[in-house]
Order: structure tokens, then C-alpha cells, then sequence
């Protein structure tokens, strides 16, 4: 079986680290991840990191920074205090990136100027467009 998901989004609340009883750090958060079309909105995805990826998400990500995420859907049960049977589907997280700032708009770097194209060197020969005869595929 395979459960995998993959998302990039942003955070809607500065991460909060807690420790549960044992010392282990988790982190509680929500992505929004854009729907396919813009102006459909967005899901807000909740998901639950532990340990060193818990705490490399609260040293380096706050309120709106974008995100990658991998790891496993959840699914878990429970009675609320009205005795409503109630099932959360959340993200475990594996593994977290960068992919920019909220100042870049999401893009990993800002744009690039091209390098100059590069002289050929003086042992090879510059092929023309309709030298594409000679070639055996």
C-alpha cells in the first residue's frame, strides 16, 4: 500500500512547538494549499510534525511562508464533549523545505540574469541547423 502526499502552501499561524509527556516535540499547523484555479480558494490542511522536523519548522517558518511538505495522510477518531463520534484526517510530516518568502511570491530564488552564451572552443566544429542530416537519429 501506498500512502504519500506531497503539498506546498503556506502557514496560516506561526508554528507553536509542545511537548507531550515523554519530552517528544510536536508541532500542530495548517497549510493552505491553493486550489487548481486561483479563484477557487484555498484547503487548509491540517498537519502534525515530531522531533527535529517539528522543531526545524518552528526555527525557520512563520505565518505566511511557503512550505514543502511530505509524508502520510492519518486518520484518527474521537467523542467530543457532546458525544458526536468525530474523525480528523491530518498530515504526518516527514520531511519540510524551503521554496521562498512571502516577499519572493513563492519562487525558490528570484530570477536570474542568462549568462552570455559561451564561445565554442577552438577544437570543435559549430553545427548549423541543416547539418541535423548526419545525424543517426
Amino acid at each position: 500500500m501506498i500512502n504519500n502526499i506531497t503539498l506546498m502552501g503556506r502557514l496560516t499561524a506561526d508554528p507553536e512547538i509542545r511537548y507531550t509527556a515523554s519530552e517528544k516535540a510536536v508541532l500542530n499547523f495548517t497549510l493552505a494549499v491553493d486550489k487548481r484555479r486561483r479563484d477557487d480558494g484555498a484547503n487548509f490542511i491540517s498537519c502534525v510534525a515530531w522531533e527535529h522536523t517539528a522543531k526545524f519548522i518552528k526555527d525557520y517558518f512563520g505565518k505566511g511562508s511557503m512550505i514543502a511538505i511530505t509524508g502520510e495522510i492519518d486518520t484518527r477518531k474521537y467523542t467530543d464533549k457532546d458525544g458526536n463520534s468525530r474523525t480528523v484526517f491530518e498530515v504526518i510530516v516527514r520531511d519540510a523545505s524551503f521554496c521562498g518568502s512571502k516577499k519572493e511570491g513563492g519562487s525558490a530564488a528570484p530570477a536570474a540574469t542568462p549568462a552570455p552564451a559561451a564561445k565554442p572552443a577552438d577544437d570543435f566544429d559549430v553545427l548549423d541547423d541543416d547539418d541535423d542530416e548526419d545525424l543517426p537519429f
